[in-house]
C-alpha cells in the first residue's frame, strides 16, 4: 500500500498542468487511483486483455505490444497498475497521445470505457470528451455483426502456407451478395518492397511490425480468392451488441498499437483472437496458443466456444469456380474451351453456334472465368488474357441467357473439419532384421500420407518433427564403434526442422510446377558405420499429374540436389543431385499409399551414387487416429516400421 500511495502521490504532484478543467481537484484523481487499487483492476483479467499483458518468467507481466504511444506510463509495458494509474491521470487531459494523436479518453475507448464502468465516473469531476472520429467510425460501419474469415493456404507464401484469419464487420441490411462490400480488420506485418530471402527469416524471428487495419472486403476477396486462388470460409460469429462494441473499441485502440510479427507466434490469427477476447475477455481464446497459433488451431478453438459460431458460408475461390464448371463438360466441350481461350473469335463461328445454347452458355462463362483469373496476375499493361476475355464476353452479351445457379463445392472441406495439427507416433519395426521401438513427435501441420480432409490437397508442411528410437539388442559387430551390439541402443532416429512438398497437377489448362525443399537429419549405413547421424539438405522443382484408373492416382517427378554432412563419409560431406519419380494414390477414401524411387549421383565431397525407394501407407480409423506402414530402402539398408499416428 505505501509503495501505492508513492506511485499516486508522483502522479498527483505532476498531474497539475494537465487538468481538463479547474474545477476538478487532484483529490477526485487520488480517489480514482485509490478505489481503483481497492478493486485490484489492474489484476482484473479485463485489464489485462486491453492491455495485452502475459504473464513472463520472473512472474511478473509483460506486454506484448511494442509501440511506446500505446502506454501512457514509463514502465507500462511492464507494470500494469502504474498503467492504468497513469491512465487515468491522463483522462483529466485533452493532450493528444498516441499514434492517432486524439486525447487519451478517444484514442483509448475500451480502456475508459472499462474504468468508467468500474469507477462510476462522476462527469461533473472528470468532464467527457466527445469523440467524433470514433463515433463516426463506427457510425459509418452501421454494424450488424461480425464474422471470423479464413482464405485457405497459399503453399507459394511463406506467411499464408497455413491459412490466414481477419474479421468481417457485417452491415444491417447486407445480403450474402452485397457482404462484399463490408469492411475488415485484419492483422498483418508491414512488408518492404521486394523483400526477397529476408522475407521468411525476418519473420520468424519476429524482425517486421505488425499492424491492425480497416480494409474494404472485396480488395481481399481480389487478393485471396481471385488472385492466390485461395477458397474462403467465412464463419458468422454469434456476439451480442456489447460484445461486438467492446471489440470495435478495442480494433480502434489497435490504431496505436504495434506489434512485433512472428510467422508461427504472434501472427494474424492469435491477434485476431486476442481481439475476440476484447469482446469477451472469458473467451480465453489466446491464452490457448502460448507458444506458437496455426489459423486451423485458432479456427477449431473458436468453434470449441459453445454457441460462439453460427452460419458458415463457403466463397469458392476462382479456380475452383473454373475446375467444377470444366467437369461439367463432356470430351467435345472441354475441347472447344481450349479453342475459345486461343482464338475468342471462335465464339462467333458456324461450328459453335451449332452447340446446343444451354452449353454455349456453359463454355462461354467457364472461358471467361478462367481468363479472367490468368489475368489477375498479368498486370495492367499488355494484358492478352483481359483481351481475350473482351471478346469472350460480348460474345456471351448476345446470347442474352442468363447463367444457372451453380451450387460449388469445395475440393477441401472446412479447415476445422481436418486432423488436430500435433502429431505422436508410437511404432515398432525392423531395420536390417533388428527389431526397434519408435516413438515419433511433430508440432507442426501435415504430411502428404495424413488424411486431407481439411487441408490443402497433395501438399505438406511439417515444422519440427523428430523420432526416437530403441533398438534392440544385436549379435553382430559395429565395425566403426569397435564393440558389440549385445545391449539395447536408444538414439535420435531422424529430425527436421521443415519439410515441405507441393505436388500441383499440371493439365492443359494449369501448368503450376511441383516443388520440395526440406532440411534436417536421418540415420543411415554406410560404409563401416552402421547407425550414422547424417545431415540432410534437399531441394526439387518438378510436375505432376493426375489421373482416375483406380480412384484418384498422382504421378511425380522432379530434378533435385541434395547437400550431407555425417561422420560416415570420408570427406565429411557430399552434393550432388539427380531426381525422383513417385505415384500418390486414394485408394478409398480412407486408404492412402505414396511409392517413390529416387536416384542421386554425388560428385562433390564423397564420391557415389544412391538408389532409394519407399513404400508407405496410411490408413485412417478416427479424424484424429490413423495407422501406418513405412518401407525404406537405401544401400543395404532396408526399413519397416508400423505405426499408430495420434493427432492432438
Amino acid at each position: 500500500m505505501f509503495l501505492f500511495l508513492t506511485i499516486a502521490s508522483i502522479i498527483i504532484s505532476f498531474a497539475g498542468p494537465v487538468w481538463a478543467t479547474e474545477d476538478v481537484s487532484r483529490a477526485y484523481l487520488y480517489e480514482l487511483v485509490t478505489r481503483a487499487n481497492g478493486l485490484r483492476l489492474a489484476e482484473t483479467r479485463e485489464w489485462q486483455v486491453l492491455l495485452h499483458y502475459r504473464r513472463n518468467l520472473w512472474g511478473g507481466y509483460t506486454s506484448e505490444q511494442d509501440a511506446p504511444g500505446f502506454f501512457l506510463a514509463s514502465d507500462g509495458k511492464v507494470n500494469p497498475q502504474s498503467e492504468l494509474a497513469a491512465t487515468l491521470s491522463q483522462f483529466f487531459s485533452d493532450e493528444f497521445v498516441g499514434r492517432s494523436k486524439q486525447p487519451a479518453q478517444c484514442a483509448f475507448v475500451a480502456r475508459y470505457s472499462f474504468l468508467k464502468e468500474r469507477l462510476a465516473f462522476d462527469p461533473e469531476r472528470l468532464r467527457p470528451l466527445v469523440c467524433e472520429r470514433f463515433n463516426n467510425w463506427l457510425a459509418d460501419f452501421d454494424v450488424e455483426g461480425i464474422s471470423l474469415i479464413f482464405p485457405t493456404g497459399f503453399m507459394n507464401n511463406p506467411s499464408s502456407m497455413f491459412g490466414h484469419t481477419f474479421l468481417r464487420i457485417d452491415q444491417k441490411g447486407q445480403t450474402p451478395y452485397t457482404r462484399i462490400l463490408a469492411s475488415t480488420i485484419n492483422f498483418a506485418a508491414e512488408l518492404p518492397p521486394d523483400a526477397g530471402i529476408e522475407y521468411p527469416i525476418k519473420g520468424i524471428f519476429g524482425m517486421y511490425p505488425g499492424y491492425f487495419s480497416t480494409i474494404p472486403y472485396y480488395l481481399k476477396v481480389q487478393e485471396y480468392r481471385d488472385i492466390e486462388n485461395r477458397d474462403i470460409w467465412e464463419y458468422r460469429l454469434n456476439l451480442t451488441p456489447d460484445q461486438v462494441r467492446r471489440l470495435l473499441m478495442h480494433a480502434w485502440e489497435m490504431g496505436n498499437a504495434t506489434f512485433d510479427y512472428y510467422f508461427f507466434g504472434e501472427n494474424c490469427s492469435y491477434h485476431i483472437l486476442a481481439l475476440l477476447d476484447a469482446a469477451d475477455p472469458a473467451f480465453r481464446l489466446a491464452d490457448q496458443f502460448p507458444y506458437y497459433t496455426i489459423p486451423a488451431d485458432s479456427m477449431r478453438a473458436v468453434l470449441a466456444q459453445q454457441g460462439l459460431v453460427g452460419a458458415v458460408v463457403y466463397r469458392p475461390s476462382r479456380l475452383t469456380l473454373v475446375k467444377r464448371k470444366r467437369e461439367l463438360l463432356d470430351q467435345e466441350e472441354d475441347r472447344w474451351l481450349r479453342r475459345l481461350l486461343e482464338k475468342p473469335d471462335e465464339a462467333r463461328s458456324e461450328s459453335f453456334s451449332a452447340v446446343p445454347q444451354a452449353r454455349r452458355v456453359l463454355l462461354l462463362d467457364t472461358a471467361s472465368d478462367y481468363l479472367l483469373l490468368r489475368s489477375e496476375g498479368a498486370g495492367e499493361k499488355e494484358n492478352p488474357w483481359r483481351d481475350r476475355n473482351k471478346i469472350i464476353l460480348s460474345a456471351r452479351a448476345e446470347l442474352k441467357t442468363p447463367s444457372p445457379d451453380m451450387e460449388v463445392q469445395p475440393f477441401v472441406d472446412r479447415p476445422d473439419a481436418g486432423h488436430e495439427t500435433r502429431r505422436i507416433g508410437v511404432g515398432a519395426g525392423w531395420r536390417n532384421n533388428r527389431p526397434f521401438e519408435e516413438v515419433a513427435f511433430r508440432g507442426a501441420y501435415h504430411d502428404i500420407l495424413d488424411p486431407e480432409r481439411g487441408y490443402t490437397p497433395d501438399a505438406q508442411i511439417e515444422i519440427v518433427s523428430l523420432a526416437i528410437r530403441k533398438y534392440a539388442p544385436a549379435n553382430w559387430y559395429n565395425m566403426s564403434m569397435g564393440r558389440s551390439l549385445n545391449e539395447s541402443q536408444v538414439r535420435l532416429e531422424r529430425f527436421s526442422l521443415f519439410n515441405m512438398v507441393s505436388l500441383a497437377p499440371m493439365d492443359s489448362l494449369f501448368h503450376a510446377p511441383s516443388w520440395k525443399l526440406g532440411i534436417g537429419m536421418n540415420t543411415i549405413h554406410h560404409n563401416t558405420c552402421q547407425l550414422c547421424s547424417n545431415g540432410v539438405f534437399n531441394a526439387g522443382m518438378g510436375g505432376s499429374t493426375e489421373s482416375h484408373w483406380l480412384r484418384r492416382e498422382l504421378w511425380f517427378a522432379f530434378a533435385e540436389t541434395e547437400a550431407n554432412y555425417s561422420k560416415a563419409y570420408e570427406e565429411r560431406h557430399r552434393i550432388g543431385g539427380g531426381g525422383t519419380i513417385g505415384l500418390l494414390a486414394d485408394i478409398t477414401d480412407r486408404w492412402k499409399l505414396l511409392i517413390s524411387g529416387t536416384y542421386l549421383r554425388y560428385a562433390l565431397g564423397e564420391h557415389g551414387d544412391d538408389v532409394r525407394w519407399t513404400v508407405g501407407q496410411r490408413v485412417t480409423i478416427l479424424q484424429n487416429f490413423s495407422l501406418r506402414l513405412d518401407y525404406n530402402h537405401r544401400d543395404r539398408d532396408d526399413d519397416v516400421v508400423f505405426s499408430g499416428l495420434f493427432y492432438f
